[in-house]
């Protein structure tokens, strides 16, 4: 038995490379494709509705793909720790909804790694860059890693000359620098600084391709999702503290 997908912004970057995983894959059958002209309704009968629009579509698909017995991916920017309680406190207890920050499985193993090391420094920024199409700042992928940091650190951290508007949007404490070039996929940097030493924590996506894997396993484990569910880290089995946390790439 096949699982039927629906796409929310369908005729995006990920909205096309997402129709094209589930075209080839037998897992998987295409139920509707929709975008800005669409009506929410066209996702009727889907078993997953994957969303790849921006925050404020995102909400109403969301609410309405589960009140209508849809589980949900979500791949949206903007879904941090305080949406997604907010979700988490009134999803039926029936559904499902993934959230996914990024679907590169390095990406994941990234962010991870920055938890490791934020621990052990006193200083932390991030410099994102992505394709200059990229209407979003910063990053759903940067403001998860911030809050992820901030998490492992159980305690706030105090971004020198935070009032410097160069300093970058603060997130968690961790100032966030986006970049939006041409000749860009997506690039994270996260820089630690201690007592004569710096550590950086690098992840450059060269090519979309790389997100196939993570948009597949998002899709694999939504049909039978309950509850809320943050990150790749969580289907991957790398995540042991709260899965709470941002939004998507």
């Amino acid at each position: 038995m096949t699982i039927s997908i629906t796409i929310t912004g369908a005729t995006g970057r990920m909205g096309r490379l997402i129709s094209d995983l589930v075209a080839q894959s037998d897992e998987f059958t295409l139920h509707s494709q929709l975008n800005s002209s669409s009506e929410l309704d066209e996702m009727l009968g889907a078993d997953v509705v994957i969303d790849v629009t921006n925050y404020e579509v995102s909400r109403q698909v969301v609410d309405f793909a589960v009140q209508h017995g849809s589980n949900v991916v979500i791949g949206t920017s903007g879904w941090n720790s305080g949406r997604i309680a907010e979700l988490e406190s009134t999803l039926p207890e029936d559904r499902g909804v993934i959230v996914v920050p990024n679907f590169s499985i390095g990406s994941v193993l990234g962010t991870k790694l920055a938890t490791m090391a934020a621990k052990l420094f006193e200083s932390v920024e991030i410099i994102e860059s992505h394709h200059d199409g990229k209407i979003d700042s910063p990053s759903g992928t940067a403001v998860r890693t911030a809050e992820a940091i901030a998490a492992a650190r159980q305690a706030p951290l105090e971004p020198p000359f935070a009032e410097q508007r160069a300093r970058g949007e603060s997130v968690a404490g961790v100032p966030i620098h986006s970049l939006r070039l041409q000749g860009v996929v997506a690039d994270q940097r996260v820089i630690f600084g201690g007592v004569g030493e710096t550590l950086e924590i690098r992840h450059e996506t060269l090519s979309s391709e790389a997100y196939a894997h993570g948009i597949l396993l998002a899709l694999r484990a939504a049909a039978t999702a309950r509850g809320v569910i943050v990150g790749l880290e969580q289907l991957l089995g790398l995540d042991d503290s709260d899965a709470r946390g941002s939004g998507a790439q």
